[in-house]
Order: structure tokens, then sequence, then C-alpha cells
């Protein structure tokens, strides 16, 4: 996957291709705390485990950017930086009822819902299975984990058949190397979306005490 992912500097404008080195950040998370590659999930086994199919990304990456778009922070990318991000996510089709993310594990991957919905669950420690949430398409799901490399906090699972926009660790780290400023505006908006959606599951919990 490494070797694909750079192949995209052939792409990239000459002024683009500066390398100072490569990025390992995201791809060492995992084992800077002491877990190992056998513990962590990246999307290529997830992907083969629910039959996920390769959607072209000609089909795919206008839907992402179209939906980002309307995002009131995503679309603080503007039009050449949303093109540029396109060349670093993989496209799927999932079909319904498949498990995506599961609570506790350690996933080296985030999804951009692209259409259908799928279920957001959280496992109880009384041992009731709870519905947080049922997210639509543009909702971003597991980037937590790719931030931090902590444990999933819930079960993403397929609702209807879903198209879904993947960016992994080694392809963020690509990204950090060969566009350093889109990999930080990315990176920067995601844990404000994050920490905005924290904050507001933090006031719901509050009300109900």
């Amino acid at each position: 996957m490494k070797g694909i992912l750079g192949l995209l500097r052939n792409k990239l404008p000459p002024e683009e291709k500066k390398d100072p080195g490569e990025s390992v950040f995201f791809t060492t998370a995992f084992a800077d705390h002491g877990i190992t590659a056998d513990q962590t999930i990246p999307w290529e086994a997830r992907a083969a485990e629910v039959g996920a199919r390769r959607l072209n990304s000609e089909k795919g990456a206008p839907k992402l950017r179209e939906l980002w778009s309307r995002d009131p922070h995503m679309k603080r990318l503007d039009a050449a930086a949303m093109e540029q991000l396109m060349h670093f996510f993989d496209f799927a089709t999932v079909a319904p009822d498949r498990e995506l993310m599961r609570q506790d594990e350690y996933g080296s991957f985030m999804v951009v819902l692209l259409s259908g919905t799928m279920a957001v669950d959280r496992d109880q420690a009384w041992g009731e299975r709870v519905r947080l949430s049922e997210a639509r398409p543009g909702e971003i799901l597991g980037e937590m984990s790719l931030l931090d490399s902590g444990k999933r906090f819930s079960h993403c699972i397929t609702l209807t058949e879903c198209e879904v926009a993947i960016l992994g660790a080694e392809a963020l780290d690509e990204m950090m190397t060969v566009r350093a400023p889109l990999a930080a505006s990315l990176i920067a908006l995601l844990a404000r979306k994050m920490s905005l959606r924290l904050r507001a599951v933090g006031a719901r919990l509050t009300d109900r005490r």
C-alpha cells in the first residue's frame, strides 16, 4: 500500500514534490503505545472481512467534495485543497449489516459516509447495547482512533448499502510528507469537529442527570 501511495508523487506538481523525509507518525503511533501490528485493524483487513467493493474514485471523489463543500467546517478547504485531498482517499461500497468498526478495537483508518445510513452503537457496562446515533452522508466516523491511536469508542454498522471514503494511517503519513500544509489543515479541522461533537455528547449526558 505504501508503494502505491508513493506513486502519487508522480501526479503532484513539481513544486509540491519536495520531500524532507518520510512521515511515519501515524503508521507507527499504535506501536509507540505498545500495540502490536496484529492488534491493529487496517482498512484492507476490514474491507476483506466485510466484502467491501472498490468504488471508482471518479464516482466517489465528487460525492465527497460535494458533501464537504456543505459542511460548515470542512468547507474551509478551498477547491484546490479539496482536489488534492481526493488523491489520498480510497472509496468503497459496503453491503447492509456489515460492521466496519468495533468498539474497543484499534483501527488505523477513518471513514466518511458518502451515501446510505450507518448505526453508531455502544456496549454499556451493564451489558446493554445502546444506539448513540444513525450516521448520515457527510459524517466522519473513526477519526478519533486514527488521530490518537486509542480504542474505538463504538460499533459502526451499515444499515443500508453504504458508499464510504476511507483515509488510513499510511495515506495520512503520505499526505504529511508530500502535502504538509494540507495535512495540517485536515487534522486541525478533524480535531475541531471531534471536540465539538464530544462537547455535545457531554452536554446531553449532563442534562440527563
